[in-house]
């Protein structure tokens, strides 16, 4: 299975009008630290950011956009087709490769193509109870259970991750102008240049 990358935007969700323009600046952003990985497409979409990584090194790419402002969070995603019968098998071929014995579950579902035959209670049922039955030594658990499955039902198919990671949040760097930043000898400084470029200065 290829990996992707769904990076969720956050507080860029709240911009109304001027949204698309910072979401092209994340994507300048987030291409400027990938930038030793030409082989990556990002494809930006009205509510989510996803990434092709065709081959390049997913543990390096986590890393670097664990600070890039404007990410709230983002997580490796494998696509599949809308087949429920394709979603399971896959879903059951990713939790294999975990320690799933003696840990807790919980599936998620978001359905953003409403013309999906499934709506999202029969989804997390079903998936649910395929896992279960797979592996016999995992239980269901409401809050903060050990493994939160995402299920994202896209028009193009359906997402599924198992891992979330936190991004730096606030605006993209370059989407708020320009300022400049004098540095003294103490904290203070750096603390508050850090904090005005999550402004996305």
């Amino acid at each position: 299975m290829e990996t992707h990358i769904q990076i969720r935007f956050g507080e860029l969700s709240t911009k109304g009008k001027n949204k698309k323009r910072f979401v092209q600046q994340l994507a300048q952003n987030v291409r400027m630290v990938t930038k030793d990985y030409p082989q990556i497409r990002i494809k930006p979409e009205h509510d989510f950011m996803l990434l092709e990584l065709n081959g390049a090194a997913e543990a390096d790419i986590l890393e670097r956009l664990q600070h890039v402002f404007g990410i709230q969070n983002f997580s490796p995603v494998y696509l599949v087709s809308h087949d429920l019968n394709e979603v399971k098998r896959v879903l059951v071929e990713l939790l294999g490769k975990m320690e799933t014995a003696g840990k807790t579950f919980k599936i998620a579902t978001r359905r953003s193509d409403h013309s999906y035959e499934h709506d999202t209670t029969f989804m997390n049922a079903e998936l649910g109870a395929t896992v279960l039955a797979a592996f016999p030594a995992i239980s269901v658990k409401m809050k903060q259970p050990d493994i939160l499955v995402r299920v994202d039902i896209k028009t193009s198919g359906i997402m599924l991750s198992t891992q979330t990671y936190q991004g730096a949040g606030g605006l993209p760097v370059g989407s708020s102008g320009k300022g400049m930043l004098m540095l003294s000898g103490g904290i203070d400084s750096p603390v508050a240049g850090y904090l005005t470029m999550k402004r996305g200065v």
